[in-house]
């Protein structure tokens, strides 16, 4: 399941990188720095690889990445797209903390936690994102405020603040 998950975080950050040169290309500079700055899946990718080295018995195996989907209709659909993936990717990150706590493989089980986390993170940050596209994209006296969503996802965080346990 890990190098399977290698090869999807892969997958997730080719789909940034897509997503993020067509909208570059759509004059949308702010909406593709955002997405550029989230093609850090492949750190993600990289620490699991890591992880599956030099935990001993285990060899990471690294296949072709498939290719990203097509191009989003509109900005909209962009966002929907990269929420559902970050979502696919939260299930993929459970089923694997599941199985670790089935094998009471407890140090993968905690090393499946940090991921648990990014994707809550990632998740609620898209929703945001998400929560000001509506809002900027609703029609006031016939315009719309996409020129200042972009224009503020400029210097967007590439982080989401959710609540930590510490904080209770």
């Amino acid at each position: 399941m890990l190098n399977k998950q290698v090869m999807v975080e892969a997958f997730q950050a080719q789909v940034y990188l897509s997503y993020a040169s067509w909208a570059e290309v759509n004059s949308f500079a702010g909406i593709a720095n955002f997405l550029y700055g989230h093609m850090h899946e492949r750190e993600h990718m990289f620490k699991i690889l890591k992880y599956i080295n030099d935990r001993g018995g285990g060899k990471a195996k690294i296949e072709a990445i498939d290719k990203a989907p097509e191009n989003p209709k509109d900005i909209g659909d962009c966002l929907q797209k990269i929420l559902k993936h970050e979502i696919d990717n939260s299930k993929k990150i459970d089923q694997i903390v599941n199985l670790a706590h089935e094998e009471k493989d407890w140090a993968t089980f905690s090393f499946g936690q940090w991921f648990v986390q990014k994707q809550i993170e990632e998740e609620s940050l898209v929703n945001g994102i998400i929560d000001k596209y509506n809002l900027a994209s609703t029609e006031v006296d016939g315009n719309t405020s996409l020129y200042e969503m972009d224009r503020d996802l400029t210097n967007a965080s590439q982080e989401a603040e959710t609540p930590r346990e510490e904080e209770f």
